[in-house]
């Protein structure tokens, strides 16, 4: 089990739009498995989780530990993940956070809570984020070794940061 790549994924997810079938099928690329078994209701869920779990890296932006903390407890009390023992691959046996039965929505809410409880476990309640580049409305992990993240991809950092230097250069223009 991976829990830094399910924290990944629950940012991922959380920077999704998720209107139907197909945008959740596309979310799941690399995971063709379960793209048969997503649902409208799968969708609806996870639109529901996704506004429940966006405080929790609001709270870690605005470094609220407790709120990211009391946050994260009270969404694994609300969506109860049940793990257990996955022999699929006899060679590796590993974890799984939701039962055979469990629907898409419960698995990616499942992954997302248990990566993100580890990851605050281990790296702190810091790590998790919302971008720095204006108008982006992304969230992000942090897994850098000197905790430095502050953009939720190349992208929004390379457009701040040529944002930054045109307007030193405007400044820096005699009037």
């Amino acid at each position: 089990m991976d829990f830094i790549r399910y924290a990944e994924q629950s940012a991922a997810l959380l920077n999704t739009e998720l209107p139907d079938v197909d945008a959740l099928v596309a979310h799941l690329a690399g995971r063709e498995w379960l793209h048969a078994q997503a649902t409208d209701r799968d969708c609806m869920l996870l639109r529901k989780f996704q506004r429940e779990l966006r405080p929790v890296f609001e709270a870690s932006a605005a470094d609220d530990q407790r709120g990211v903390v009391d946050g994260l407890n009270d969404l694994m009390v609300r969506h109860p993940v049940t793990p257990r023992i996955s022999d699929h691959d006899p060679g590796d046996l590993h974890l799984h956070v939701a039962a055979r039965s469990a629907s898409v929505a419960e698995l990616l809410v499942g992954e997302a809570l248990l990566g993100l409880a580890t990851l605050v476990c281990d790296l702190g309640p810091s790590r998790l984020g919302t971008c720095a580049a204006s108008p982006c409305t992304h969230v992000y992990v942090d897994t850098s070794p000197n905790a430095s993240r502050r953009y939720c991809s190349e992208r929004c950092s390379s457009r701040a940061n040529v944002a930054a230097y045109r307007a030193r250069r405007k400044a820096a223009q005699p009037a």
